[in-house]
């Protein structure tokens, strides 16, 4: 049995302070199924239809604030543990224009300090909510471009200044984030497979899944292999980082397509725990309620795990294979389904809350957390808005193509990209268009954001970084 994992405020300057979507936090200040193959699940009952748009000033839900004087992101039920995801704490931070973080040189200065100065996790933190403390470029142009000769298949990280992506002929890149310059790139010995894993960094190491079977540890300046461990199948998905407190262990928690969860220790690689289910694991795994490690498999169940030891807490059927990362907020799970439905349920409750159709074509969509929307994107080729207490949707937007990508929901705008070549910014409570730019190739995964540029790659294997433009 694992110890507790335990966050102290003693040593609290030496992680990453989460508010409540589990990103990191700084400072601002402004002058102004298994592979697609799966049947289709049988729909649950009540599914929900189109509903009216929300008012404004609708309450949010078990919403959280952050504390900045110690990483206190997560109270557990361990024993009165603390949890938080490990990385570059708030106070360590020092306020930078873009350039400066990124790459060292000064340009000219910008009048914003961005609050979200990383994207070191999975979908921006423990939760997966992909939620940012910031307000979306309003001009927005591209800073850089770089070819990375072949498809784009994995999200990006973005931390110390260095975006991590991955490609479907297995070569994992390290790019300068403000000039797009390699810095090292990591190819498997062998030869590699589809990199499908968004990267986790954090404390020196870089933390990547591989479809060669394998999930590694890189170093984070050279892309030399410290450690790696074998699992049954491919890694889909990125991992989650949980810091350690005292004698604490750093951990690791990945799902693997073998239908494992395993969680290893940061420094080697070994095994803590692992729990295995019947049917791959698509999907990242998300820290709830900072006692329960929970995810949705193809089985068509949201699991959640004891932290301490990988031992069952609850299992929530949904009626259909879940294809990606969940999102959270508190004990509130929010998945995308194969039987084209997007499904609510407290991770520690017997049933679904609500489900809602989400067009006629299966979800491998991640879900968006704003206060009062989930944003998902569907094979529709629509941008689903639906209400969180209700389970009604409030809008959908229609693109050109397919959207597998999930989105980034900023302080007044949903961002995302789609097949069709386009990245979309939309007013986050009526579906309205705010920018679209064509960047000329299929958009199908996420993107990332931090020092107020969003990073996402292209389907012909071109990674984009847009930045604000000036007037």
């Amino acid at each position: 049995m694992a110890r507790g994992v335990q966050v102290g405020r003693e040593n609290a300057n030496q992680f990453a302070a989460l508010d409540e979507t589990g990103e990191t936090i700084g400072r601002r200040r402004e002058s102004s199924p298994a592979n697609q193959e799966g049947t289709p699940g049988r729909p649950l009952r009540n599914v929900s239809g189109m509903g009216r748009p929300e008012r404004a000033g609708t309450a949010a839900r078990r919403s959280t604030a952050c504390d900045l004087g110690f990483a206190r992101a997560l109270r557990g039920a361990l024993g009165g543990t603390l949890i938080a995801g490990f990385g570059v704490s708030c106070d360590e931070r020092k306020a930078e224009t873009p350039e400066e973080s990124a790459s060292g040189s000064r340009e000219a200065a910008s009048p914003v300090v961005w609050n979200t100065t990383s994207w070191a996790m999975p979908r921006g933190g423990v939760t997966l909510q992909g939620r940012v403390r910031d307000r979306v470029p309003r001009r927005p142009v591209v800073a850089w471009t770089k070819t990375l000769g072949s498809p784009v298949t994995s999200a990006a990280g973005i931390a110390g200044g260095v975006v991590y992506v991955g490609t479907i002929d297995g070569v994992f890149h390290a790019l300068d984030a403000g000039t797009g310059e390699e810095r090292w790139k990591f190819v498997p010995e062998g030869g590699g497979d589809t990199i499908e894993a968004a990267p986790a960094i954090a404390r020196g190491r870089v933390f990547v899944g591989s479809g060669d079977g394998f999930f590694y540890c890189l170093d984070e300046k050279t892309g030399e292999v410290r450690w790696k461990i074998e699992g049954g199948a491919k890694f889909p998905s990125g991992a989650t980082l949980i810091a350690g407190a005292g004698d604490g262990e750093h951990l690791v928690i990945v799902n693997g397509y073998d239908g494992v969860c395993r969680c290893l220790r940061a420094a080697d690689g070994t095994e803590v725990w692992t729990h295995e289910i019947n049917e791959p694991i698509n999907g990242s795994p998300a820290v709830v309620d900072g006692r329960a490690v929970v995810f949705g498999g193809c089985d068509a169940v949201v699991h959640a795990l004891r932290l301490a030891d990988g031992s069952k807490v609850n299992e929530v059927p949904v009626g259909a294979q879940i294809t990606a990362s969940i999102a959270t907020d508190g004990t509130m799970t929010y998945a995308g389904t194969y039987g084209n439905e997007v499904v609510a349920a407290d991770a520690f409750a017997g049933a679904p809350e609500w489900v809602c159709e989400a067009g006629e074509f299966p979800v491998f969509s991640p879900p968006a957390l704003g206060e009062r929307h989930v944003f998902v994107g569907s094979r529709d080729k629509h941008l689903h808005a639906i209400d969180r207490r209700s389970g009604k949707r409030v809008w959908k937007f229609r693109t050109g193509a397919r959207i597998d990508g999930g989105a980034v929901v900023f302080d007044d705008a949903v961002v995302f990209g789609s097949g069709d070549g386009r990245l979309y910014a939309l007013n986050r409570d009526d579906g309205s268009e705010i920018w679209r730019l064509d960047l000329g190739e299929g958009l199908g995964v996420s993107p990332a954001f931090a020092n107020g540029r969003i990073v996402i790659g292209g389907e012909d294997g071109t990674l984009f970084a847009i930045k604000e433009g000036t007037t």
